[in-house]
């Protein structure tokens, strides 16, 4: 069974001057369970109008998907999901303690460890010296480190995170990464959207590219660098101790080492030169 089933997936929304607007176009996406996936896309992709789908904030036009195998309008599948927004809003009144019991509840979870729960959100996500303080007293980065909190607090076994490192520092942008990564050992499931493709390389199992509402490509993180090699960067040793970097390329590599070896030359150092992630997303959106 999939942690999430996308089948046809469409919205239609009414513009301006009641030009119809195709937000999303078929949509067929599967998710695994244990498998971190980026959803990446341009600003206005239709990321977004998937995950609101997804959560029931937005009524698919046709097509259907799953959380776990229950339908996504019923409430009991997203009872497994943490779910982070794009621009999280909280009751700026309470304070982020206040808040992360008040979600506990609407979780149904024990006191105690709820209590517990709570404790170890706020220190994971480096909020525990502030928990008093009241929300609308917090920075955009802060904030975003409380919406971290509640989708982490009742352990839930899917993420759903719509661009979950917006607002962050280069710290909290490299802790939420371990979080993460720590998530997929842990064999849950997240899938999470972004326009940076850095964040992709460097977590993800598999992409898939929107644009325009389209899905274009899934692929695997790994395939996709691979197919990316452009060649090589070989280091070679001359007899004389002399070092020099030469670039081969990949149909030329096995017989450039075979002339290094009759030379006397060693090698000591081969480095893949190869398109990165961004490059791929570009040529991607721009085919």
């Amino acid at each position: 069974m999939y942690a999430l089933e996308i089948c046809g997936l469409a919205k239609t929304f009414k513009g301006k001057k009641m030009r119809t607007v195709e937000a999303l176009k078929g949509l067929n996406l599967c998710v695994e369970p244990g498998e971190v996936l980026g959803f990446l896309g341009p600003n206005g992709a239709g990321k977004s109008t998937t995950i609101k789908c997804l959560m029931g904030l937005l009524r698919p036009t046709r097509g259907s998907a799953t959380i776990q195998g229950r339908d996504i309008s019923s409430a009991e599948a997203r009872r497994s999901v943490g779910y982070l927004p794009e621009n999280p809003a909280f009751y700026d009144y309470l304070n982020a303690e206040e808040y992360l019991l008040f979600v506990g509840r609407a979780f149904g979870m024990a006191p105690e460890l709820l209590a517990q729960r709570t404790e170890e959100m706020l220190k994971l996500l480096e909020l525990w010296e502030h928990r008093k303080r009241l929300i609308r007293t917090y920075s955009k980065g802060m904030v975003q480190r409380v919406g971290l909190a509640q989708v982490l607090l009742h352990d839930p076994d899917i993420y759903i995170l719509d661009e979950p490192m917006s607002g962050l520092d280069p710290i909290g942008r490299a802790l939420v990464k371990e979080i993460i990564l720590d998530l997929k050992k842990r064999g849950k499931c997240v899938f999470f959207s972004t326009h940076i493709t850095d964040d992709v390389e460097k977590i993800c199992d598999r992409v898939a590219v929107i644009n325009k509402g389209q899905l274009l490509v899934v692929d695997s993180v790994q395939n996709i660098l691979q197919q990316g090699t452009e060649g090589y960067t070989v280091t070679v040793v001359a007899g004389d101790g002399r070092r020099e970097e030469v670039f081969v390329t990949t149909d030329r590599l096995q017989s450039f080492i075979r002339d290094a070896a009759g030379e006397s030359r060693s090698i000591e150092k081969i480095e893949p030169r190869r398109k990165d992630m961004e490059a791929f997303f570009l040529e991607i959106v721009a085919r």
